[in-house]
């Protein structure tokens, strides 16, 4: 352990000391949220972000060390452990490393060199290798054995060959040297399989691609995979000219005989050893390479999609939530009609039905009146449409009931349904809403998102809410872990209602599971609401460790402790109730007193139990005890009469939201059904490196329109309101791409589709997207 924790320290430039302390908590199944929190004086302050790094560097440290053991016993038991192949074996820092060392130890099947070492043929391997001086063909001679199959020279030279090709293909050093050598010089060369063109049509700008290979983006390295995988692209591995000659030596064969000491002098043997050379490359370590260093692009291409689908679904999440308003949902349909459900201020639905606007029935003023009938019964504030099929047509709807009834005051925002038909047929969903029918339990799930995105979304399996970037062809256990950590910062962040969440909320709670959440809410419909934390320890299967990593993440807005609806731990009562007697004040007087709060000095409070960053973090929630850290409520105002792609035209400026943000750009919903992008280089009128340091999802943004394709789907749009349509011949802002099947990189627009995702991915003007960005891309030098 000691080792890993001085790598860590040093890869996250913190002390050995920090990394351990943190080691033992998570290993006593404390939670990152709760050490973040709770344990500063501990870490050291560490936060989430390098806590969760630490996590998974440990992960990963402790899973090559249980490699490292499992390869110095096979290696031992075989007694072939010599002291300086132990010492390699324990200084070797990666998994490639580790297993290169143990590759000649590696029990296989029997090679061609082992059936040649069989019959003797070694010594004559040795012997060329040695002494070059030598004839081969003489040599070999000596060495003709018909009992083991070595009839003629060609056979015993072909067996000394064979096992030069192994050892030379079995050393650590040069496969290392080779995989940086190609990494470094080699470049991805990608064309279309010969008849494959039509079929392949989405990858048709990958049909004659070359880049260098370190330098290929992660979407870019994630569509040619997929192509590949679909038959419709091949891909190689190229190094100087790029020209396949085989008659020319390739330069890692120059390596390969640098490493192994073999020129060619013109003696006897030379020619015979560069063959050994050739075929060792060509036959037994090109492909090894090839697949060594496509494996760690797709890690890399891999790790990045991971991080930006959960940089996406943590902006998703923290989305600014409406409150409790009573909210109207509307599920859009057109043959089957908009489904409505009516939310009061809690969440829960108070009426539930269908209205009929659209073709066939065209039931326009009766939508209206049956909406307006319902917004005065129950107060409605707000009107959530869902942004499927119909979104724009149903939002015209509502734009009309606004303008008949303006007495009603509503607000009309298009609401993301991604993964609402997966949570409608959910198992939750069933228990949540029992006597609803799967479609009304869409247009609920729509006004509740509304109210509150995070309590809502955390019903929907993560990957499922479509924020993602290619999100089916990356590791699905690595990715459901990050999204999954995500998931837990941002409930834990922000905070949980202890008598209003559901199972699904509770669960994310640091310390809960599904079982100890189901328990929660079973005791509080069995009891009523809870009137103190200190109930929770009544709750069946919820002990004291489990208490002492939750508690202050759930609040009580009206219990019978004021602290209880603050984020202060109650193992940490004791500060404020001293704050309170040293001053002659009660608890609740305190509370809130933002002017007497900066009068203290946090240091005269700290005690061996609680030092200063607790502290201050007390007094800094005393001020406003259970802030919600997301940001005030905005929403976009679409344009009145823009509704489809054929209704944008150039230069238009109009106001949306960001539904996505990827390593190219960012798509943006501007009413019509299909998202524009922004590319990267027309986010800012200053260099951009990432996206992210500029917008995020859900941001409310005003674009330029620059480019409307309707045949293809696209749209192209500028955030700077400067840029001229057609003007700029670069295609900065103007080339890019969007739409309802632009796969994996959105998660896509209609969630009708959510189960076909997997199907389409990569289809459509997506490919598209990708292919434009990549074209700005090159014209402007990125």
């Amino acid at each position: 352990m000691n080792s890993i924790s001085r790598r860590i320290a040093d890869e996250l430039g913190i002390r050995e000391q920090q990394v351990n302390a943190t080691v033992d908590l998570l290993d006593e199944g404390a939670t990152v949220p709760f050490i973040a929190r709770y344990r500063k004086e501990v870490t050291g302050s560490l936060d989430d972000s390098q806590l969760r790094t630490l996590e998974e560097r440990v992960r990963y440290l402790r899973e090559l060390e249980d490699r490292r053991g499992t390869i110095l016993a096979s290696i031992d038991e075989q007694g072939k452990l010599t002291d300086e192949l132990r010492t390699a074996i324990e200084a070797a820092d990666t998994k490639n490393r580790l297993e290169d060392l143990y590759l000649p130890y590696k029990p296989k099947r029997r090679t061609k060199a082992q059936i040649a070492r069989e019959a003797g043929l070694e010594p004559l391997a040795d012997s060329l290798y040695d002494d070059p001086s030598q004839d081969p063909e003489t040599v070999a001679a000596g060495y003709l054995n018909a009992e083991a199959g070595i009839d003629d020279t060609k056979a015993a030279l072909d067996g000394a060959r064979y096992i030069l090709m192994e050892r030379f293909a079995e050393d650590a050093e040069l496969l290392g040297d080779l995989r940086d050598f190609i990494w470094q010089e080699g470049r991805l060369k990608v064309t279309v399989v010969e008849g494959k063109e039509n079929e392949g049509a989405k990858f048709r700008d990958y049909f004659d691609h070359e880049e260098p290979l370190k330098k290929v983006p992660s979407h870019r390295a994630l569509a040619i995979l997929r192509g590949r995988n679909e038959g419709i692209l091949a891909y190689s591995l190229v190094v100087g000219d790029g020209e396949d000659d085989r008659r020319q030596p390739h330069p890692a064969e120059q390596r390969i005989a640098a490493r192994w000491h073999i020129r060619d002098m013109g003696r006897p043997a030379d020619r015979w050893l560069s063959e050994v050379v050739r075929w060792t490359w060509r036959v037994k370590l090109s492909t090894q390479i090839e697949t060594d260093l496509m494996a760690q692009v797709r890690e890399g291409a891999e790790a990045e999609a991971i991080h930006v689908f959960a940089a996406n679904l943590k902006d998703l999440l923290l989305l600014a939530p409406a409150g409790p308003r009573p909210t109207l949902g509307l599920d859009p349909g057109l043959r089957t009609g908009v489904k409505v459900a009516v939310i009061d201020g809690t969440g829960q639905v108070v009426d539930h039905g269908a209205i009929y606007p659209h073709a066939p029935k065209n039931q326009w003023d009766q939508a209206i009146e049956q909406m307006a009938a319902l917004s005065r019964k129950y107060g409605i504030e707000l009107v959530a449409i869902g942004n499927g099929t119909a979104s724009r047509e149903t939002e015209k709807l509502v734009a009309d009931l606004c303008k008949r009834y303006p007495d009603l005051k509503l607000a009309r925002i298009v609401v993301s349904e991604s993964g609402a038909s997966i949570y409608s047929a959910s198992e939750f969903a069933s228990r949540e809403l029992p006597d609803l029918d799967v479609t009304i339990r869409g247009a609920v799930s729509i006004a509740r998102r509304l109210q509150d995105p995070l309590a809502e979304l955390v019903k929907i399996e993560p990957k499922s809410i479509g924020v993602g970037q290619y999100q089916h062809d990356v590791s699905q256990v690595q990715l459901a872990r990050s999204l999954n950590a995500v998931v837990e910062d941002c409930v834990n962040g922000v905070g949980v209602d202890l008598n209003t969440a559901s199972v699904p909320l509770l669960a994310r709670v640091s310390g809960l599971n599904q079982t100890t959440a189901q328990n929660i809410v079973d005791f509080r419909s069995q009891n009523g609401v809870f009137t103190s934390r200190r109930q929770l320890l009544k709750v069946a299967r919820l002990g004291d460790r489990t208490f002492e990593q939750a508690a202050g993440f759930l609040r009580i807005a009206s219990g019978d402790n004021p602290l209880d609806r603050s984020a202060v731990h109650p193992e940490a009562y004791g500060i404020v109730e001293a704050i309170a007697e040293r001053n002659g004040r009660k608890v609740e007087n305190i509370i809130g007193d933002a002017a007497f709060l900066r009068t203290l000095d946090p240091k005269d409070y700290v005690t061996e139990q609680f030092g200063l960053p607790t502290v201050k973090d007390i007094l800094a929630e005393l001020e406003k005890p259970g802030r919600d850290p997301r940001p005030e409520f905005r929403f976009a105002s679409f344009e009145e009469g823009v509704e489809t792609l054929s209704d944008l035209k150039p230069g238009m400026v109009l106001e949306g939201s960001v539904t996505n943000v990827t390593n190219f750009g960012a798509f943006v919903d501007i009413g019509v059904h299909q998202d524009g992008l922004v590319h990267i280089s027309a986010l800012s009128n200053t260099f951009v490196k990432d996206p992210r340091d500029v917008v995020k999802t859900g941001d409310i943004v005003k674009v330029k329109v620059m480019e409307v394709d309707i045949p293809r789907k696209r749209i192209g749009l500028s955030m700077r309101m400067d840029d001229q349509p057609g003007a700029d011949s670069s295609g900065k802002g103007a080339r890019s791409g969007s739409g309802k099947n632009r796969g994996d990189a959105s998660g896509g627009r209609n969630r009708h589709q959510d189960n076909r995702r997997g199907q389409n991915a990569g289809q459509g003007a997506m490919a598209g997207a990708l292919a434009q960005a990549m074209a700005s891309a090159r014209k402007n030098g990125r």
